[in-house]
């Protein structure tokens, strides 16, 4: 395949951007998306140019770094996929491929493609602890746990935190997210203590992040690479209220 790039280039959060194009010919059908930026990278370093800065890690749809915007879609095309899953046979032959960092007030691009999703990490942080008796492990059967509450919890677990729910957002929200880190403990018998003020406690920080508002527009989820559900938002929704009536 031979396609053409046109990356966002950045050289630090303190200087202006811009779209720079790039030719990527020969290129198998085959690699992954980050394996062809990979390629390009290396065509660069021999030709003595900077190579494109972009976040990843595990590159097998766990970790969540591999965000970037492809055509305008978080993550590219394919639904419920991460970038590092993408494979270039989602793509034409001669097609031109725009790649671009996360735009979100609360996401600063670091480096070209690279964000500082930090945010997240704080949102995370203020949702403290779980309590959980010590001494000798419990029986496995002694806590009974309905199943829909089990793949319930599952589900909203799966939330990789790559942000793509906040990228695809038109409010740049973050509440998929974090709906998704309340559910998942709010679902289970060791999340109830702290259940209430759990919500409060990571809703108050998702405010002060610099991310926006939820309309439930419903963008986020067709984004999200483990395809979560916008329920968690309404029992987020729905905890928060009965937290702060409580309060």
């Amino acid at each position: 395949m031979n396609l053409r790039l046109r990356v966002w280039r950045q050289k630090s959060a303190s200087e202006q951007g811009r779209m720079v194009e790039y030719d990527a010919p020969d290129i198998s059908p085959d690699m992954s998306f980050l394996e062809m930026l990979d390629v390009v990278n290396e065509r660069l370093t021999e030709a003595g140019d900077e190579p494109i800065a972009f976040d990843h890690d595990c590159r097998e749809g766990i970790c969540g770094s591999c965000a970037l915007m492809i055509n305008g879609a978080a993550h590219g095309p394919m639904k419920g996929t991460a970038t590092c899953q993408l494979h270039m046979r989602s793509f034409r032959d001669g097609q031109v491929i725009e790649v671009e960092p996360w735009r979100a007030k609360a996401f600063p691009v670091i480096k070209d493609l690279v964000v500082d999703r930090s945010p997240l990490d704080r949102i995370i942080q203020a949702g403290g602890f779980v309590s959980a008796s010590t001494g000798g492990a419990q029986d496995a059967n002694a806590i009974l746990i309905p199943k829909t509450s089990a793949d319930a919890a599952m589900d909203a677990a799966s939330c990789i935190g790559c942000g793509a729910c906040v990228a695809a957002c038109p409010n740049a929200s973050a509440s998929l997210f974090t709906a998704a880190k309340i559910s998942h403990l709010g679902h289970l018998p060791q999340g109830q203590p702290e259940r209430y003020r759990r919500v409060v406690s990571m809703v108050a920080q998702m405010e002060l992040e610099d991310f926006g508002g939820c309309t439930l527009y419903g963008e986020c989820q067709e984004a999200c690479p483990k395809e979560i559900s916008i329920d968690t938002i309404t029992r987020m929704n729905r905890d928060f209220l009965r937290a702060s009536v409580e309060v």
